[in-house]
């Protein structure tokens, strides 16, 4: 059986987007760094919400070679979405010294320069990131990673826009309009898709960007799932010195009210999203899908990287071969032995392991069976912060 997979689309909101002086400003709270890099006040800003997944290591088994009992998974986009934990700019622009810092602090797994400005395109004012595709890609919603439409007109120097972009602007796929910029041209845009930054408008590739005259590397984002929001602000300024900008964009708490269905199984799923969803509903009663399907995406991609990881592990949950043993089952009607390469048998498996460790409880029991799962505080909190995504979107 062909599994296809549809996609979850998150919305990462609370993400930048006000420009000033012709600066970028990269999260509802970009406006302080804008502020700062013009030399006014900053605003006041809050902590935000993150938004999209991190990559974790992988926990899983081995499976025998059933093809019979395996699942053909269709997807496109890559494994490994990242989360924005901070952004950071300072006067002038980052430079390849600062990234080299901000790289080497504990904790950071990644970082992203990237460009802006706010340009006229058809007449109406727009905000513009650029940044190389391979850079930009990991960092984008998964329903954008994966359509290879958005990145095939990406590479083709298309600007890539939102609907609410479009809208404003009169707009249309295919179609050519004036741009004002550093330069005066005309820019074709092309497939549209969720940007995943509130109040950007559009991205288009670097080379595209330094046609236009964007901004070079006017913000940074970093990515340490494993560092305290407090003490990471903290190391990113000592890194970039005192006149850094640099604003939280995840909660210091991460929310476990997530919604849970217990609409009873319709027969064999049909979609990886149906699978989460039954799954939850059918192995674990109480326990929210969404957990499921964030720890599908952080662990294997769904179903993309099966492993094996450093650990040993393999399959689209990422069973230790010794956890698998206790808790692999057969799902929705499979017979035989359990075999984590399935997915019909794996995520039904993970719904049941995380049953036993209090998941369905809610709560501080969600915490503790999501770390059960894998043993960092970290990856709690970056399940959680996808659940929640997931649950706004799903």
């Amino acid at each position: 059986m062909v599994l296809t997979v549809r996609l979850l689309t998150v919305n990462r909101r609370a993400r930048p987007a006000v420009v000033g002086g012709g600066l970028v400003a990269v999260c509802a709270a970009v406006a302080a760094v804008v502020a700062a890099l013009s030399g006014g006040p900053p605003p006041s800003a809050g902590a935000l919400p993150a938004a999209a997944t991190g990559s974790a290591a992988a926990s899983a088994s081995p499976a025998a070679a059933d093809p019979t009992s395996h699942a053909t998974l269709t997807w496109t986009t890559t494994p490994g979405l990242i989360v924005p934990d901070v952004i950071a700019s300072v006067p002038g622009g980052v430079t390849a010294a600062d990234l080299a810092r901000l790289r080497k602090l504990t904790g950071v797994r990644a970082v992203l320069a990237i460009d802006g400005a706010k340009i006229a395109v058809n007449g109406r004012p727009l905000t513009v990131l650029a940044a190389a595709e391979s850079a930009l890609r990991p960092w984008t919603p998964p329903a954008t990673a994966s359509d290879a439409q958005v990145w095939s007109d990406f590479a083709a120097g298309d600007l890539i826009t939102s609907a609410a972009a479009d809208r404003a602007a009169g707009l249309a796929d295919g179609g050519r309009y004036p741009v004002t910029a550093g330069t005066r041209t005309q820019l074709t845009v092309g497939a549209q898709a969720p940007v995943g930054i509130s109040g950007v408008d559009g991205i288009v590739d670097a080379a595209r960007g330094r046609q236009l005259g964007l901004v070079r590397n006017i913000a940074v984002l970093v990515n340490a799932p494993a560092s305290s929001p407090v003490t990471l602000v903290s190391q990113v300024k000592t890194a970039l010195g005192g006149n850094a900008t640099v604003i939280r964009l995840v909660p210091a708490e991460v929310s476990t009210s997530l919604p849970v269905d217990a609409a009873p199984s319709t027969g064999r799923p049909g979609s990886y999203l149906q699978l989460f969803q039954e799954s939850a509903a059918s192995y674990c009663p109480g326990l929210s899908w969404t957990v499921l399907a964030a720890i599908g995406q952080i662990e294997s991609g769904d179903g993309q990287n099966v492993g094996p990881s450093t650990a040993g592990a393999l399959g689209p949950m990422q069973f230790l071969p010794s956890t698998w043993q206790t808790w692999g089952i057969d799902g929705f009607g499979d017979t035989g032995r359990p075999n984590i390469m399935n997915p019909f048998d794996a995520v039904p498996s993970a719904a049941r392991l995380l049953c036993a460790d209090g998941a369905a409880s809610g709560g501080q029991g969600l915490r503790t069976a999501i770390f059960d799962y894998n043993h960092a505080s970290w990856y709690v909190n970056e399940v959680l912060t996808l659940a929640g995504e997931y649950a706004q979107e799903g």
